[in-house]
C-alpha cells in the first residue's frame, strides 16, 4: 500500500491506474477506523480492481472547533488496518495541501434542495457545505468508478447522491448498511470517546429505536416520534438534540406513515454527539 500526502502524486497514481485499465473504488474518511469503515473497504477491495481510501480531517465541515480537535486520530494504526485489507493507496493529506486559503475562508455554494435545512443541516450550519466541497475535490482527484458510505450517516448520503447527480460525476455511488456492535450500538469513531459506562447508556439508543417499530403504523407518527424522545432522555447521561421520522427521499418530516420513512436520531452521551437511524416502511 502507498501513502501519499500530495494532490500531484495521487493525479500521477490515478493516471497510472486508468491506463493500465484498473477500476478504482473509494472510500473517503475522516480515520480512526472501525469494523464500519471496514466494511466499506471490503466491498470496495471486493468489486474494484484496485481500492482507494483517504483518511483527512476535513476542517471545512466542523462548524464545532472543539469538535474538530477532539475527533480521534491513529493515523498509523489506520495504516495497519487498510495494508492488511488490501487497499492500494491511502490518501493522507493536510488541510493546506486541500485548501487554497480562500477556499477556507468562504463557503462553498451548492444547490442542496431543501437537503440541508433539516437535522444536522439545522444544528450545523455550513457542515454539509464542507462535505460537498471536500467529497467533490476528492472524486475528481481519485476519479473513482464506484465509492462507498454508510447509512449511518443517513442525510449525507442522500446529499452525496443529489451532488453527484448535479455536478454530473460519473461515479456509482454504493449504499452501505449500518455496522453495529454485538450490543446494537452503531459503529462511530466518537466512540472511543465514551467510557465504558457511557457506551452501556448509548447502547439505549439502538434499543428505543428497535421498539419503536413496533408502534408503526397502528400509532400517529408525532406520538412515535414523542415517545422516542421520552424514552431516551429517561436514560440519565442521554440528551436527545432532535429526532424526526422524515421521507427517505426528500428528508422532510412526514406526517403519516407513507412511501419510505426513515427516523434519524442525534444523542448527546456527555459532550460525545452520536447518530443513528432507522427505516419504517
Amino acid at each position: 500500500m502507498k501513502t501519499i500526502t500530495k494532490k500531484q502524486e495521487l493525479a500521477a497514481e490515478v493516471a497510472s491506474l486508468k491506463a493500465q485499465g484498473k477500476t478504482i473504488g473509494f472510500v473517503p474518511t475522516m480515520g480512526a477506523l472501525h469494523d464500519g469503515h471496514m466494511a466499506l473497504v471490503g466491498r470496495a477491495v471486493q468489486e474494484n480492481r484496485c481500492c482507494v481510501m483517504s483518511v483527512f480531517d476535513n476542517p471545512t465541515q466542523f462548524n464545532n472547533a472543539t469538535d474538530l480537535e477532539k475527533y480521534p486520530r491513529n493515523l498509523q494504526r489506520d495504516e495497519e488496518k487498510l495494508r492488511a485489507a488490501g487497499v492500494a493507496i491511502l490518501f493522507a493529506p493536510t488541510p493546506e495541501e486541500m485548501y487554497e486559503p480562500e477556499e477556507m475562508a468562504h463557503p462553498f455554494a451548492f444547490d442542496f434542495g431543501g437537503l440541508d435545512q433539516v437535522m444536522e443541516g439545522k444544528y450545523r450550519p455550513g457542515h454539509f457545505n464542507g462535505v460537498v466541497q471536500v467529497v467533490s475535490k476528492l472524486f475528481t482527484l481519485v476519479q473513482p468508478r464506484k465509492a462507498y458510505f454508510g447509512e449511518k450517516d443517513f442525510q449525507q448520503l442522500a446529499i452525496i447522491h443529489r451532488m453527484v447527480r448535479l455536478m454530473h460525476f460519473p461515479v456509482e455511488i454504493v449504499d452501505c448498511p449500518i455496522v453495529r456492535e454485538a450490543s446494537g450500538l452503531a459503529l462511530s469513531s466518537r466512540n472511543e470517546r465514551l467510557s465504558d459506562e457511557q457506551r452501556k447508556k448509548a447502547v439505549r439508543i439502538s434499543e428505543v429505536l428497535r421498539e419503536s417499530r413496533n408502534f408503526a403504523p397502528a400509532k400517529p407518527v408525532k406520538e412515535v416520534a414523542q415517545w422516542v424522545v421520552d424514552a431516551i432522555n429517561a436514560v440519565d447521561g442521554l440528551q436527545v438534540e432532535y429526532y424526526e421520522i422524515v421521507d427517505a427521499a426528500t428528508l422532510q418530516a412526514v406526517d403519516q406513515w407513507e412511501g419510505h420513512c426513515v427516523g434519524c436520531v442525534t444523542v448527546y452521551c456527555g459532550d460525545v454527539r452520536l447518530i443513528d437511524n432507522i427505516r419504517y416502511c
